[in-house]
């Protein structure tokens, strides 16, 4: 399928919150001014490509001119490439082809290695900076922080239905319910044997 502006713009405005806001990484920067990366992901019949200049980063679906360098892929692949002690490696086996300057990607992927992929940072201009900060952290903490979080809401929501709204009775209240509605039950059949009683005589 082909690559859709939208899709692009969105890799591009996170591409670029991560690899160039931070001051720290200017001098990784340098190193791929000028230099245009192509990006051929297997699944997509048109390839990526990203054109690095000194303030930011240009992803296009679309290019006519030369790439420095065009890598071939899988998208499965592209979250390995965070780690530039594994690119040899991911070469090597054939999970990533690597046309032209060999350079380019391991700037790249070095570039990458350097920066903090923090997701609140894409969340803050959104939901704001503390829900961000919030959402951030379930998900750096992973399957099991979730887990907690949805566990503690659940409780909490039902103690905010059965003590503050009153919708659902609390545990007293269902017990005494139960004992109420066995001693109406007893009486009941007690009455119904003693019309049988009546009714045969």
């Amino acid at each position: 399928m082909p690559v859709k502006p939208l899709v692009t713009a969105g890799i591009e405005s996170v591409l670029n919150t991560f690899l160039y806001r931070s001051p720290a990484l200017k001098t990784a920067r340098q190193r791929l001014n000028g230099k245009v990366l192509r990006v051929v992901l297997k699944e997509f019949s048109t390839p990526l490509v990203l054109i690095f200049s000194e303030r930011q980063l240009d992803v296009l679906g679309e290019w006519e001119g030369e790439a420095d360098c065009s890598v071939i892929t899988h998208i499965n692949t592209l979250p390995k490439l965070r780690d530039r002690q594994r690119l040899t490696a991911l070469i090597r086996s054939g999970e990533l082809e690597v046309e032209g300057d060999l350079q380019v990607v391991q700037n790249f992927v070095a570039l990458a290695d350097l920066a903090e992929f923090d997701p609140a940072e894409l969340l803050a201009p959104y939901i704001g900076d503390i829900a961000a900060e919030g959402l951030g952290k379930i998900v750096r903490g992973g399957a099991s922080l979730l887990l907690k979080g949805a566990k503690r809401q659940q409780r909490y929501a039902a103690e905010v239905v059965t003590e503050e709204w009153r919708l659902a009775p609390g545990p007293l209240e269902v017990a005494w319910f139960a004992e109420e509605t066995a001693a109406v039950e007893r009486a009941v059949d007690a009455l119904a044997k003693r019309l049988e009683k009546l009714e045969g005589k």
